[in-house]
């Protein structure tokens, strides 16, 4: 019973710690970015390992890393970079965090099939940015200006059509997963963590 006890003990720590360094490298990772007309306001280089972890580990740790990450590199964002609005930190979870439940479809599966979720993933992401940016300029919510009528809001949106880019990323994602796949199974971290 002890031991037992101490186990899970142990691989709940370890959980933590995980979530913990994937939260902090995807905060970097949403912080490093390449500036982009608004609503869209960046791409960031964070894809990559939260489209991987994904596929690599359950779906509670990559979704709790990506959220976490997601939210406070965005934070960050707003904070150092003008023009940003405080409702863009929960956009990021709002649209990253399903993405990583839609790739953790494909764990378990091929890699040409994980790839395939990676990028009706991304094609989420995107409208998960456009619609409701659209409507937030169509009635002029949460600081996105006046109020301009549906089809006004929806051009005004369509720089999110730009997050299609993140596209790029499913082959270096598949890269990650290749490079890095035999070490979490080896540090128990594909079945540890479920």
């Amino acid at each position: 019973m002890h031991k037992r006890k101490k186990r899970k003990s142990h691989q709940q720590v370890q959980k933590i710690a995980f979530v913990s360094v994937f939260s902090a490298l995807i905060t970097l990772l949403t912080i490093v970015s390449v500036p982009m007309p608004q609503p869209l306001a960046e791409i960031t280089l964070a894809p990559a390992v939260y489209l991987a972890l994904g596929y690599l580990v359950d779906r509670k740790s990559a979704f709790t890393a990506t959220a976490i990450g997601s939210f406070l590199g965005e934070t960050i964002n707003l904070f150092t970079r003008p023009g940003y609005l405080p409702i863009y930190p929960f956009g990021m979870v709002w649209a990253r965090g399903p993405e990583v439940l839609i790739v953790s479809v494909a764990r378990g599966r091929s890699l040409k099939f994980a790839g395939l979720m990676m990028v009706l993933a991304t094609v989420y992401e995107t409208l998960a940015f456009l619609i409701p940016d659209g409507l937030f300029y169509s009635y002029g919510l949460f600081g996105y200006g006046s109020p301009m009528g549906l089809t006004q809001g929806f051009l005004a949106a369509i720089s999110d059509l730009g997050t299609l880019i993140d596209l790029l990323f499913v082959p270096i994602a598949i890269g990650i997963i290749k490079a890095v796949q035999p070490t979490f199974e080896k540090l128990g971290f594909t079945s540890k963590l479920n």
